[in-house]
């Protein structure tokens, strides 16, 4: 009884020293066949770009009134008079209302600072209210640059911020589409070149990356605040210039030897 007893665990633990030697080798058997091997793909990235000069085809206007008064109601009743009278001239000169629109309306309290002779401390004191309106002009009409500014300030207007030319949201999509295909030539050829001395081609394209394209930034013609004292006797000169549209597409080609 005792020796077949040995005899019977003896196998048990052979078989058993068997089964777990084979577990781990299966797995790496296993891992072995599924790593995939590193590629051999030989590729080169490469920018290209694509430049264009255009005419603007928006005019945007900033211009406003500044009226202040002692109380918060005088200076808005005040301004909204001038600014009245100012948006019936900009009319006149052929801009409509959908073409007008509210840049920004403030009201804040204007204080007077004075020093106490008796305690040497600095006090404010409230001495009214100041309003300001800004309105923006944005049309397609260039040629009335001048008009408009002259207009408005014949009208009351005593704040001309901004002139500034750009390109509608309509043309810069347009011209953006005519030059993709331009700043993706750029970057073969820019490729070609590079590969010519080192004995290799382009044989496939593997990613092509284009930049988010965003409006070039306006071009300002004039930014200032107008002085009252200062009275405009003639035509204000305004003139609009080219602006330059550039736009970009990076390029990964796969190459190979010739």
């Amino acid at each position: 009884m005792n020796k077949t007893l040995i005899a019977t665990l003896t196998a048990i633990v052979l078989v058993l020293t068997f089964a777990v030697t084979l577990v781990p080798q299966e797995k790496q058997a296993t891992a072995q066949e599924t790593t995939p091997f590193p590629s051999r793909e030989k590729v080169i990235s490469v920018t290209g770009t694509a430049t264009t000069s255009v005419e603007p085809d928006l005019l945007r206007v900033q211009f406003g009134v500044e009226t202040q008064e002692k109380t918060a109601k005088e200076a808005l009743e005040a301004n909204s008079s001038q600014m009245t009278a100012i948006v019936d001239a900009i009319k006149k000169i052929g801009i409509t209302e959908d073409e007008l629109s509210t840049s920004s309306l403030n009201i804040y309290p204007v204080y007077d600072s004075y020093q106490d002779k008796l305690t040497g401390r600095y006090t404010q004191e409230l001495i009214g209210y100041r309003v300001s309106n800004i309105l923006m002009v944005e049309t397609g009409q260039l040629s009335l640059a001048a008009d408009i500014i002259d207009g408005a300030v014949a009208a009351g207007a005593n704040r001309v911020d901004s002139v500034y030319f750009t390109l509608s949201p309509e043309k810069q999509l347009e011209i953006n589409d005519s030059l993709i295909a331009q700043a993706v030539l750029n970057a073969k050829s820019k490729a070609e070149k590079a590969l010519a001395p080192l004995d290799h081609k382009i044989i496939g394209v593997k990613v092509v990356s284009l930049s988010e394209f965003g409006m070039p930034p306006p071009i300002p013609y004039y930014t200032a605040s107008y002085d009252e004292s200062a009275a405009l006797k003639a035509s204000t000169p305004v003139f609009s210039s080219d602006q330059e549209v550039s736009t970009t597409a990076n390029v990964i080609f796969v190459i190979g030897s010739n």
